[in-house]
């Protein structure tokens, strides 16, 4: 299983601050399609994805007991 973890608008659109899911084995594109799928109003933010604490790439292979944080875009001023 891995651990998601939402942050900031992200949790209040997806009404939990975290969730388990059977995503090992796929990568973090799939990942994301997963999540916009199941909370289209993702598709509206740049929202950025880290595994383990670091940034992730598409690409990146999540295996069992990965922690996976959704990070919304920051502005500053």
């Amino acid at each position: 299983m891995i651990s998601l973890r939402y942050f900031a608008g992200l949790k209040e659109q997806t009404g939990t601050s975290e969730e388990q899911v059977d995503m090992a084995g796929k990568t973090v594109e799939e990942l994301w399609q997963w999540a916009t799928e199941k909370y289209p109003e993702f598709l509206s933010g740049a929202a950025r994805l880290a595994v383990n604490e670091e940034y992730a790439l598409p690409t990146d292979v999540l295996a069992p007991g990965d922690v996976v944080a959704f990070i919304p875009p920051v502005s500053g001023g």
